[in-house]
């Protein structure tokens, strides 16, 4: 048994990562594989929420997720990869959660709120996306993290994450709701209350230079872009400066990504000075400047991802996503267990072989 501090986060997968995921939560784990048992989740069961009738989409974009993973530097020898659907008691804990949560508090999740808006759902999205909120608490919790990595945009789960951890806690293992939330496992809870890990940037603004990025927005630059593809979208953002002698706003879009993608301090420093001063520094020549920056990234990315292409790449995917399955089902079941004997459902074990 690993005996690090665990980690779980998750991508739904909807399609390409892009530079926001990588900044808001992607290199943390990269950063984070050395030093904690590492649980990655891909939520293709989430997937089904907005997107029941396009399967076979959603069957390429967890394929192609795992890929840029692996690409970015996820590593299958020291992290477990986890597919949400070959993981049944997540579904089951998701179950007994939902009982734990007014639906006027799950419909309150800022997340959700935001989400239904940008995809202009109104009142017509299934019931299963409001659930959805409530599986992130079990696919977060079945693994008993105590760091959950993520993006600015996602704290709120974890907040409600949080909330589901102390009632089960309270209701079940007989924690004192007066309880810290550090010393519930202490006191006989059966989950951590796990914190949110928000990335050097928590929430990157995309190339419109105003909404968060997103693929749906259509603003955002992918892992998987080359560097001519890189350097249009660059040169497309707007900052609404319109000579090199005017003084700029150092907390625009393109100077937030000047200081999330160039390395050196003494040169970002330098950059903030002279835009500030309108200082004959234009726009393009900062763009290009950070187009590089981007390219240097992501470059080695591509080279790693290009190995993963066809269905060779596909094969290898299915066998790492195949061979992490059983522990990641271990590890569920375990906590499944422990959970159903707080509840006194303990009626018998089970064990899930995955052929």
């Amino acid at each position: 048994m690993d005996k690090r501090p665990r980690i779980l986060t998750g991508d739904t997968p909807t399609g390409r990562l892009h530079l926001g995921h990588w900044v808001g939560s992607l290199e943390n784990r990269i950063r984070l594989q050395n030093d904690y048992d590492c649980f990655f989740l891909i939520a293709n069961m989430h997937a089904f929420t907005t997107r029941a009738d396009e399967p076979a989409a959603i069957r390429r974009d967890t394929l192609e997720i795992v890929k840029d993973w692996l690409a970015a530097g996820i590593d299958p020898e020291r992290s477990t990869l986890v597919l949400q659907t070959e993981i049944p008691a997540i579904a089951e804990l998701s179950w007994y959660f939902a009982m734990l949560l007014p639906f006027n508090r799950v419909m309150r999740n800022p997340t959700l709120k935001t989400e239904i808006e940008l995809k202009d759902l109104g009142d017509h999205y299934s019931f299963g996306f409001p659930l959805y909120a409530v599986g992130q608490c079990a696919d977060i919790l079945v693994f008993r993290p105590e760091l959950v990595p993520v993006g600015e945009d996602q704290v709120a789960h974890i907040e409600m994450c949080r909330e589901v951890g102390r009632r089960f806690n309270w209701t079940y293992a007989g924690v004192d709701p007066q309880a810290k939330d550090e010393d519930h496992i202490a006191r006989g809870g059966i989950f951590p209350i796990p914190r949110a890990l928000v990335g050097r940037v928590g929430r990157l603004t995309g190339t419109d230079g105003k909404n968060k990025m997103s693929k749906s927005l259509g603003n955002a630059i992918f892992l998987t872009d080359t560097n001519k593809e890189i350097k249009k979208k660059m040169g497309a953002l707007y900052t609404g400066r319109k000579t090199m002698t005017e003084p700029g706003d150092v907390n625009n879009a393109l100077f937030q990504y000047v200081r999330a993608f160039i390395k050196d301090p003494a040169r970002v420093a330098e950059l903030e000075t002279k835009y500030a001063a309108g200082d004959n520094i234009g726009d393009g020549h900062i763009k290009v400047e950070v187009a590089a920056a981007m390219e240097e990234l992501l470059e080695p990315m591509r080279q790693r991802r290009a190995a993963l292409e066809g269905e060779a790449g596909d094969r290898r995917v299915l066998e790492i996503l195949h061979a992490h399955t059983a522990k990641a089902n271990a590890v569920a079941e375990e906590t499944l267990y422990a959970a159903k004997q707080a509840m006194k459902l303990d009626f018998g074990r089970r064990s899930i072989v995955f052929p």
